[in-house]
């Protein structure tokens, strides 16, 4: 019985909820807006393939936490309660690489995305918050807090939920006019996005009509509006296959004296092509997606692949990773810890690592000149550490800086 009001009850509520929608979506036809651009915005396919090479950047690259000792050596904080939080598992459902590159996405999408910071220590969790049922407030009056803060409010299932500045994680887009909440780029390009998605369905069309876009039916006589109505109905059933399962697909009878002239339409003549292509360059462009990462090889001008890729990296997606490092360091450890030189990091080496060869090469030079011990390089390889592979080895040649010229004197000198 319990089961059937529960069932009830959801229907009902279904009901409501399709009724409102439905109500609210008529109301922003009304004011202009398309109540289904955000969906379709994904659909397209420039758009989706930037958010898809953001998204997949940021979920490749290891998020690590850093600590620089007295000495300004850096190390992994393998044993520090959070490196496996941000490294391995945010929360109980998502491993990092899908859990970040859902944050890139709802960062790019929405303009902002918010990460909600349960617990502390060992025991933290990090949650993302539905961009729709967050609001940003900035309580300058000073009525929730004797200080002004940012707060976060947080809606879900009737309940309200307040969360301090330090509380959320806050990842906005570059595209910001308060510093505080991001604008999208779907918002910035709305009619160059709304363009693409309809010449796109206009070539879906197309292609189900033949490329055939309209046709003038001639016939002598006079007809009833009735009749010609009737005809015009039968002719364009034929036409578009409407009776293909009776087995007439290609073929469309004609009375004595009829005749049907197509209007074909030419996609050169529209200079189609070219303004679809410049469109998809004009957002891939926003996003600071190369031409070559949306399939556009036409002005292809680096020597190799990994010029490509620290382009890529230096252009685009620095200012990303930065923003990442910076707001997790300072809400996710405590000022003692930055102080003690604790930081997040984000390992780039994954998205500019070069082919074997070059990487053994580079290494090699690196244990020669002091810079790698020979187990550091070999944990770069994903190989085991060797006994006495601790030390730094490297030429006999090189000395200390202040002994510069010592190996001209003389014994006594």
């Amino acid at each position: 019985m319990k089961i059937a009001k529960w069932l009830v009850g959801m229907r009902n509520s279904i009901r409501k909820s399709a009724r409102e929608t439905a109500e609210l979506n008529s109301l922003f036809r009304f004011l202009g807006i398309d109540p289904e651009q955000d969906r379709r915005s994904v659909s397209e396919a420039t758009y989706f393939a930037c958010m898809k090479v953001l998204s997949e950047s940021i979920g490749k690259m290891p998020l690590k936490l850093l600590r620089q000792d007295e000495k300004n050596g850096v190390h992994t904080a393998l044993k520090h309660p959070l490196y496996t939080v941000v490294h391995d598992r945010p929360n109980p459902y998502m491993t990092s690489s899908v859990f970040w590159s859902t944050v890139e996405f709802n960062r790019n999408h929405y303009g902002n995305a918010y990460v909600w910071i349960q617990g502390a220590g060992s025991n933290t969790r990090l949650w993302i918050l539905p961009f729709e049922d967050v609001k940003i407030y900035y309580d300058d009056s000073k009525i929730l807090s004797e200080q002004p803060d940012i707060y976060y409010v947080y809606n879900h299932s009737g309940k309200q939920y307040v969360f301090g500045s330090e509380e959320v994680l806050h990842f906005k887009s570059s595209h910001t006019l308060s510093g505080i909440a991001g604008v999208s780029v779907r918002e910035q390009l709305r009619d160059t996005i709304a363009g693409a998605i309809d010449s796109q369905r206009m070539l879906n069309k197309m292609y189900k009509s033949g490329f055939t876009a309209k046709a003038v039916l001639n016939y002598t006589g006079s007809l009833s509006d009735a009749n010609t109505k009737e005809l015009l109905k039968m002719t364009e059933a034929y036409a578009k296959g409407e009776l293909a399962k009776e087995g007439i697909e290609s073929m469309i009878p004609m009375p004595v004296g009829f005749s049907l002239q197509p209007l074909n339409i030419k996609l050169a003549d529209n200079q189609f092509i070219e303004v679809k292509k410049y469109t998809a360059l004009q957002i891939a462009s926003a996003f600071g997606i190369k031409p070559y990462q949306i399939g556009d090889y036409t002005k292809s001008s680096y020597a190799s692949e990994q010029a490509q890729q620290l382009s890529f990296y230096v252009d685009t997606l620095l200012h990303i990773v930065k923003q990442y490092e910076e707001e997790l360091t300072y809400k996710l450890l405590s000022r003692e810890e930055v102080r003690s030189g604790y930081r997040f990091k984000f390992n780039i080496a994954s998205i500019l690592r070069a082919d074997l060869a070059t990487q053994i090469s580079t290494l090699s030079q690196g244990v020669s000149n002091f810079i790698y011990t020979p187990n550091e390089a070999r944990a770069m390889l994903d190989l085991g550490a060797k006994e006495g592979g601790d030390r730094l080895l490297g030429n006999g040649a090189s000395i200390p800086v202040e002994m510069t010229g010592n190996q001209y004197k003389s014994k006594e000198e």
